[in-house]
This record gives structure tokens, C-alpha cells and sequence, in this order.
């Protein structure tokens, strides 16, 4: 069984519900995400999304875009970020998850994409521009080298196109908590629920939820419903106020390990 998939399994025997965590690749430096990625490993992080940094992020709000925006001046690139990846996976088996854009992919080259990241020992891509009906090549090579394909569920997803979603995707279904972009909120859209047991009707595959969720009270909220939970801008906007100091890892690590506290407890 690929990681993604044991990690859920894991998840289910434990009755727990499991923790993602979203960091900008390169944000900000490379040397710094590596040790960020072992910190949040040490910290019980489940699976890991690892943004790859692109100039036009349409999906992301304000943090992630700086975030980004940082990591392109530090000189990231694709394939700087996929060997980062190599040489953090010689120290962990957290499941690893890019979250990117296809522009980059196209760019690199599709086939060639897939293979290296297989190679390196990324688990899934979660490609967010991508509609499933237009990724049909795509899937092909991914499903040829044994990555997750991961796709997004938002809360104006017809019923029909859950099921179609659905069954294009594999490691877990993404559902996107609210409609706009990623970031914090005060608040949790108060559909989510019924959505994920929307959902459900279409898949045994287990579903994550994210966007705007960015507090311990935000995790125990969707813990109760959803397979795992998804944090993102939250912890980048930490990254960002920490990037000048010799201790951000472990103050990112220290944050990370309040917001899982509540799944440890059992919430």
C-alpha cells in the first residue's frame, strides 16, 4: 500500500482523525522547508502538502502568494523543489503531496514530471487548475507510476460532479471548506458537515477538509467529521514572521503541535 493510503489506514485502525499541513516549498529557502518538513514530521503531521512556489497563483490568498513570491527570490524551482524532496526522503516517510498548478508541470513536461517525482518519493499531486474531465493524460502517467491523484471538491460542487470527482481520484478527496481563496477566517462555513456526508455517497475513500481552518477549535470542529484536517495559510503566515529568526523551526513546529494537540486528545 502507497504511503497516503497506509497513513488513512493507519488513521482508521487508530480511530483518529489525521493532521495536513500545508508549507510553501522554498519559503524561505529550501534548507529551511527541509528541516521545516522533519520538524512537522517530529511533530505528528500525517501527510505533508508541499506547495510548489508559482507567479500566479489563482487559488491562494495573500500569505500563500508572499509565501511564494519569497520562495521564487530565494530561487526556487520545480526541480529545486523535487530535490529537496529527494534528499528529505533519505530522512522520513511522512506521505508527501505537491500542491501546484499545471502552467509549471506543463512547462517541465508531463511524463517527466510524473517520473521524477515518483523517483523521489512523492506520494500524490494535488493539481488545483486541473478539471479531471481535461486530465485524463495526466492521470494515465500518475497512475503508471503509482502517485495519488488528488482533486477538489468546493462547496458549489454539483452532486454529479462529486461522483465523478470521486472516482478520478485516489489517496484522499480534498473538499474546500469555502468558496474564494485560501487563508485564515474567524469562522467555519457552517455547510461543511453536510457536504462531507455528501460526499461520503460517493466514495470510500477518506476526505479531507481545508481551507480557512486555522485554529485548535477550527481542527476539533471538522475533526468530528472529516478523515483529516488541513492547515495551510496559518502556518505559513508563522514562516513569514519567522523567517529572520535562528529558532523558526521549532516556533512553526511548536504552533503545529498546538493545532494537532486537540486530534491527540481524541476530539
Amino acid at each position: 500500500m502507497m504511503r497516503i493510503g497506509q497513513r488513512f489506514e493507519d488513521l482508521r485502525k487508530a480511530d483518529r482523525t489525521g493532521f495536513v499541513a500545508y508549507i510553501t516549498a522554498g519559503d524561505p529557502d529550501l534548507n529551511t522547508t527541509h528541516q521545516v518538513v522533519l520538524e512537522l514530521d517530529r511533530r505528528g503531521v500525517d501527510v505533508l502538502e508541499l506547495g510548489v512556489p508559482f507567479s500566479d497563483p489563482l487559488a491562494d490568498g495573500p500569505v500563500i502568494q508572499e509565501a511564494s513570491q519569497r520562495a521564487l527570490a530565494a530561487g526556487a524551482t520545480l526541480e529545486g523543489v523535487l530535490s529537496m524532496v529527494a534528499d528529505v526522503r533519505t530522512e522520513t516517510e511522512i506521505p508527501i503531496v505537491l500542491f501546484t498548478y499545471y502552467n509549471p508541470i506543463h512547462r517541465y513536461g508531463v511524463e517527466r514530471f510524473v517520473k521524477r517525482a515518483a523517483d523521489v518519493g512523492v506520494d500524490g499531486v494535488l493539481m488545483l487548475d486541473l478539471p479531471p474531465e481535461e486530465g485524463s493524460d495526466y492521470k494515465a502517467q500518475m497512475d503508471v507510476y503509482g502517485l495519488d491523484t488528488i482533486f477538489l471538491v468546493t462547496p458549489t460542487t454539483r452532486d454529479d460532479r462529486m461522483k465523478l470527482i470521486a472516482s478520478h481520484t485516489r489517496g484522499f478527496v480534498y473538499y474546500v471548506s469555502r468558496t474564494g481563496v485560501t487563508g485564515e477566517r474567524d469562522s467555519l462555513a457552517d455547510e461543511i458537515q453536510s457536504k462531507v456526508s455528501a460526499i461520503c455517497q460517493h466514495t470510500d475513500m477518506p476526505i479531507a477538509v481545508g481551507f480557512g481552518i486555522s485554529t485548535p477549535e477550527h481542527v476539533s470542529e471538522i475533526a468530528r467529521y472529516a478523515d483529516a484536517v488541513v492547515v495551510g495559510s496559518a502556518i505559513v503566515r508563522r514562516i513569514g514572521e519567522y523567517q529572520h529568526e535562528a529558532d523558526l523551526v521549532a516556533k512553526v513546529g511548536a504552533f503545529v503541535g498546538s493545532l494537532i494537540g486537540p486530534l491527540r486528545e481524541g476530539v
